[in-house]
């Protein structure tokens, strides 16, 4: 391989509810809206994307919110877990702040030496606050209900269950770039490169042989994006990808970002997703957000797509 992830670039999962699914992520995690925009394959639906105050590589979480979507089953061959990194000494506080808005979490037994808080968004996807001491640079948002001193960080892992572990674990090493860190039971910890800290370092996956195969619809995650630094080392990624016989999309234009598609063994979306342009690209920094923004080939369908629509109150 001549190219080497250099972390998650973004999770995209899918919601029913857009108005329930901004309030949980705004309100309950204190992330910050960062684009209010459509699915460019599907335009009669949002999506929705939060992340840190500009949006950095590493921090983002988007959502396509489909309303009456069926509930996907988690389970095999799918990305069950996001985990985000919050300051080491936080979990106490955010179980407080969850218990105030009424969302349930758990403090599951340390895993790897690590301090886990486990919830669910209200569509029931999976989510853990990781307590962390690595390297975040990134820039918390301080402007919603969570405090800058315990806001999170950025995108700490995903976790993938695996029925046939040693098949995802082998394109995780020999065609994507990642190494083995550690184990535990049937947990192996792969990690991107060289790197042992920082947003998105981390792949876990689960070696489960028995396990029911998952299904992708709501409340699970549709695909995991990792990042490139520019068109250049994308297009190599390709080509390597191409070479060693995965089937590999085009480069497609989602205008923050490029964008290329595969999926590993166990059936898993995996995309790679350039650091730039950036979510300031089609509007400024300060007002991220606040309203919805259309690529320039959906712009002349701007008012079929708004009322197509359903409607949603972000704030100020």
């Amino acid at each position: 391989m001549s190219v080497r992830p250099s972390g998650i670039h973004h999770v995209t999962a899918i919601a029913t509810d857009p108005q329930a699914n901004a309030d949980f992520y705004r309100n309950a995690l204190g992330m910050r809206l960062v684009k209010q925009t459509v699915n460019f394959d599907s335009p009669d639906t949002y999506h929705l994307y939060y992340g840190d105050r500009a949006g950095n590589p590493g921090t983002v979480m988007t959502f396509f919110p489909w309303p009456g979507a069926p509930k996907g089953r988690i389970g095999a061959g799918q990305a069950t877990v996001t985990s985000f990194s919050v300051p080491e000494g936080s979990l106490g506080w955010w179980q407080n702040h969850l218990a105030g808005l009424g969302v349930e979490s758990s403090r599951p037994a340390e895993r790897l030496e690590e301090d886990v808080l486990s919830l669910r968004d209200p569509d029931g996807l999976v989510i853990e606050l990781v307590a962390s001491t690595d390297h975040h640079d990134t820039d918390p948002w301080d402007g919603g209900l969570v405090p800058v001193e315990h806001a999170v960080r950025g995108i700490r892992a995903v976790t993938l269950t695996e029925r046939e572990y040693e098949k995802t674990a082998t394109m995780l090493q020999s065609q994507l770039g990642f190494t083995l860190a550690a184990e535990q039971g049937d947990r192996f910890r792969f990690r991107t490169g060289a790197a042992t800290d920082g947003v998105g370092t981390v792949v876990d996956v689960i070696a489960a042989p028995n396990a029911r195969q998952g299904h992708v619809a709501a409340g699970t995650v549709h695909h995991v994006a990792y990042r490139a630094p520019d068109q250049q080392a994308q297009a190599a990624w390709q080509r390597d990808l191409l070479e060693q016989g995965v089937d590999v999309t085009e480069i497609r234009d989602r205008s923050y970002f490029t964008s290329i598609y595969f999926r590993e063994p166990g059936g898993v979306l995996l995309e790679i997703a350039t650091d730039g342009p950036g979510f300031d690209y089609d509007e400024p920094l300060l007002a991220l957000g606040r309203a919805l923004q259309l690529p320039p080939w959906l712009e002349p369908n701007r008012s079929q797509i708004e009322r197509a629509l359903p409607g949603l109150s972000v704030g100020e």
